[in-house]
């Protein structure tokens, strides 16, 4: 074993508690922060390096803000927090000795640990969907998804008025609708300066959806403007249709149509990293893991899930980034009464309201107490309130500039932000926290920024 190993493996010689935090997502982190004033050992673990803000890939996909936007390093936030951070992937967990084995061979003892590990897409059995179709999770996925879109584009500018490229959206949740009210924008406005040989009715955005609306948390009436906003701006909107499979360059749908696609984006359901299964963890729906009303893993009074992974036995919550971020803190809340010999208590959410933005200058909003508007008050909002949750100074002021740039200059062909370097590998399943490999569905998930 080397000298790594087991200097991980040393217990706090000050007789503090070890908490090790699985994931660097909006639910590690808020409780890493909860967990800084109890006095615990707290261990950060994550397979990347930064943190990354989900609700504005689908810009980073459009090319309207560049990776870095939505990328802040997490040491310098665990570092904020007195917690260690651990680069790694997780192996494996081993409950009786209290350890999380990660894959480079180091371990890491506990006396309590937090999963939120996040989750990954869920194909549904469809066939072809897994190796067909691109996802929207992870800053590594919105920028081979900005890539395809951009390489599209330039063979379409050689092709002529003999070519079409067609894009599909599959998930009418709040990734979905961002994405393909985002791609109908850049059709609609910067095509005509960016690529005016480029006759716009030759770019297909097409979404599809199982259901017989979309954004399903929503007052109806939202629903509705949400369907009329896509197809207002070209969207071919496609309601209560089931996929069959999907190939390189179809979708075929349920009743045989099949519709083109050079770009099929998977945004329909969630499930747990396959590696999960393994960790000899009580396992819900989709794989997710199972816990008590306090969040604690039934069988295992020392193991936490909370987030996209967690299945609470009693209370089915939106997979949400709210959500996430209040069972960080009560988890966090839960290991400070544990250490000073109090019983737990259960988890009760607290609803703070939703939100989903369609295009530019239209979005809607729906808060407690009936508060629901929609347009143009509605997109200000949206915009606002993921510029001031997005972690960093630098990237709050860079976002704004990027967002502001694009919407000022996109008809002068200046709004396209391209050439971020990929300089990891192939895509291989996450299971440390943001996930790093499949695209977020839509309807599952993490869509929203915490609200104020």
């Amino acid at each position: 074993m080397s000298a790594t190993a087991r200097q991980e493996q040393q217990p706090a010689g000050d007789g503090a508690a070890r908490v090790v935090v699985v994931g660097a997502g909006f639910g590690g982190l808020a409780a890493v922060r909860k967990l800084a004033r109890s006095g615990a050992r707290v261990t950060l673990i994550d397979r990347n390096i930064y943190s990354t803000f989900q609700p504005l890939l689908y810009e980073v996909a459009s090319a309207g803000l560049s990776g870095s936007d939505v990328a802040y390093p997490v040491r310098a936030v665990s570092r904020r927090h007195g917690a260690v951070f651990r680069h790694g992937d997780v192996a494996t967990i081993e409950p009786a000795a209290r350890q999380v084995v990660l894959a480079d061979g180091g371990r890491l003892g506990y006396d309590y640990l937090i999963l939120a590990t996040g989750v990954t897409a869920a194909y549904h059995g469809v066939p072809g969907a897994a190796e067909h179709s691109l996802g929207l999770y992870t800053r590594h996925d919105a920028i081979v998804l900005r890539d395809r879109i951009m390489a599209g584009l330039e063979r379409l500018s050689l092709a002529g008025l003999h070519d079409d490229v067609a894009v599909t959206v599959i998930g009418g949740g709040a990734t979905g609708v961002e994405l393909a009210g985002s791609l109908a924008d850049l059709r609609n406005i910067a095509l005509a300066s960016s690529y005016p040989e480029i006759d716009r009715s030759h770019l297909h955005v097409s979404l599809v959806e199982r259901a017989p609306a979309l954004l399903a948390p929503f007052h109806p009436a939202l629903r509705e403007y949400t369907r009329q906003q896509l197809v207002k701006r070209g969207v071919d909107v496609r309601l209560d249709t089931a996929i069959a499979k999907i190939t390189p360059g179809q979708v075929v749908l349920a009743d045989g149509t099949a519709l083109p696609s050079d770009i099929t984006v998977w945004a329909a359901g969630v499930a747990a990293p396959a590696g999960i299964a393994g960790w000899g963890l009580p396992q819900g729906a989709g794989g997710r893991i199972r816990t008590g009303p306090d969040l604690r893993v039934p069988g295992h009074g020392d193991i936490f899930a909370i987030g996209d992974i967690a299945l609470i036995d009693d209370q089915p919550l939106p997979q949400l980034a709210q959500p996430a971020l209040q069972m960080g803190k009560h988890a966090a809340s839960q290991i400070y009464r544990l250490l000073h010999r109090q019983p737990t208590v259960p988890f009760r959410y607290r609803d703070k309201g939703i939100m989903a933005t369609i295009g530019y200058r239209s979005a809607v909003v729906e808060l407690p107490h009936r508060i629901r508007f929609h347009g143009t008050l509605a997109w200000l909002t949206w915009v606002a309130l993921h510029l001031i949750t997005l972690l960093g100074g630098r990237n709050r002021l860079t976002a704004l500039v990027n967002m502001s740039w694009r919407y000022l200059t996109w008809r002068s062909g200046a709004g396209l932000i391209v050439g971020d370097d990929l300089t990891a590998g192939p895509a291989q399943p996450d299971t440390t926290g943001q996930p790093d490999t499949t695209g977020q569905p839509a309807s599952a998930g993490r869509r929203q920024p915490p609200a104020s």
